[in-house]
């Protein structure tokens, strides 16, 4: 046999790398490790670094309950108004005139009839004691007017008598003189008793006058604000230049009340002596008993709100003028059943508008999600949730402009 020309045999595969292979493969791990730590990187932010801080607010149901004085019941609605006296008034002068005295402050109590404040009228004094004085000359001539007449009087009947009895001692001249002299007589009697009362007159005038230059309290109250100073020049209506109107501002505080404005789409629900619960801002935490005693019977066009008025039966020192207030107008009558458990609500802010569509984002788990609710219009900055929310949900109030459904984010407690 012929023996082949090559042993297959001694066949081998060289698995050895070449040199320049073996110095490149540590680059390719290595790129590939940083592959892995940028992927690594980027899901830890979007799962642990990416939360966007946001602001929330918790979902409520429409029910207050007693406590603290406050009334029990389930809100029908809710308001926000301001404190207000129903007795308040800006005192002003009756005449102009420069303020001498100013006897009171702010925060002062003073009765009705007390003097607040003084004009300089020394010149009005004077009018009076001259008015005095002409009274006294005009009772004076009345007082000799009338003694004339009495004597002219006298006169007449002595001659009457006379002649009466002897006819021959006086003359008919005689007579009518007589009764031409008493006739004058009362003329001038009544003619003095008219200027005396024409000098009374002038004396209660003059007196009158004098009065207006003090400002007196019209009613038992408060004093507010000081209007005036010492020196400034008052008059009982501002008429431009350096006058000043009022003097004080002073209102009754026993008859504090709180002015709410009322979204017309809820005011079927708002009715006269209803019971309310009011809260101050200045307070959160205490609430008041409130009644309702006014319904103003007109409404705000350009708002679309109704005012009401409701009396605070709580009397407290704490409640002053002008303070910011809630008012919750309560149904006590109405099931909580059918009034707590199906109707919410929320900040204005917290519903978005999608179209015809009404959208609030709640958080859970610290993402976002997205709910679609049947929201009543605005109450005191709040929107009842007729449907779609069952309370307790924390729902995005700021933070994120566009929110995107699973966006995470955390809640920030607002400075």
């Amino acid at each position: 046999m012929t023996t082949p020309p090559y042993d297959l045999s001694r066949l081998r595969l060289d698995r050895s790398a070449p040199a320049g292979a073996r110095a490149r493969r540590p680059w390719v791990w290595v790129v590939v490790a940083l592959v892995l730590a940028v992927a690594g990187f980027l899901a830890w932010r979007w799962f642990f670094g990416s939360a966007v801080p946001v602001q929330v607010a918790l979902v409520t149901p429409l029910e207050t309950q007693g406590g603290g004085g406050a009334v029990e019941g389930t809100t029908a609605v809710t308001a926000n108004g301001y404190v207000v006296a129903r007795t308040r008034a800006a005192v002003a002068a009756k005449i102009p005139g420069r303020l001498a005295m100013l006897a009171v402050g702010e925060g002062s109590l003073v009765r009705k009839g007390a003097v607040l404040a003084r004009l300089e009228n020394a010149d009005y004094a004077a009018a009076v004691e001259e008015a005095r004085a002409n009274v006294a000359n005009a009772d004076a001539q009345r007082i000799e007017a009338e003694s004339d007449r009495d004597q002219a009087q006298r006169e007449l009947t002595r001659v009457q008598r006379i002649h009466a009895q002897r006819p021959d001692f006086t003359s008919a001249q005689d007579m009518e003189n007589a009764e031409s002299r008493a006739a004058q007589a009362t003329a001038r009697a009544n003619a003095a008793a008219a200027r005396l009362d024409a000098a009374r007159a002038s004396l209660r005038f003059a007196e009158a006058t004098l009065e207006s230059t003090y400002i007196r309290a019209p009613f038992t109250g408060t004093v507010l604000r000081k209007e005036a100073e010492v020196g400034e020049v008052v008059a009982p209506s501002v008429g431009g230049g350096l006058t000043r109107g009022a003097v004080v501002t002073m209102a009754d505080l026993s008859t504090l009340e709180v002015e709410v404005d009322v979204n017309e789409a809820y005011i079927g629900r708002v009715r006269h002596d209803q019971d309310a619960r009011i809260t101050l801002d200045a307070f959160p935490d205490t609430g008041f008993r409130g009644v309702v005693r006014q319904v103003v019977p007109t409404a705000d066009r350009q708002r679309a709100t109704v005012q009401v008025k409701v009396t605070i039966t709580d009397r407290d020192p704490r409640i002053l003028p002008e303070m910011g207030a809630r008012v919750d107008f309560l149904a006590a009558g109405a099931p909580a059943a059918t009034q707590a458990s199906t109707r919410f609500r929320v900040p204005t802010e917290a519903v978005r508008t999608s179209g015809s569509t009404s959208i609030v984002w709640l958080i859970r788990d610290g993402r976002l999600e997205s709910r679609e609710v049947d929201a009543g219009p605005v109450s005191a900055g709040f929107r009842e949730i007729r449907r779609g929310l069952s309370g307790g949900e924390q729902v995005l109030m700021s933070g994120v402009d566009n929110p995107v459904a699973g966006m995470r984010v955390k809640v920030v407690t607002p400075p």
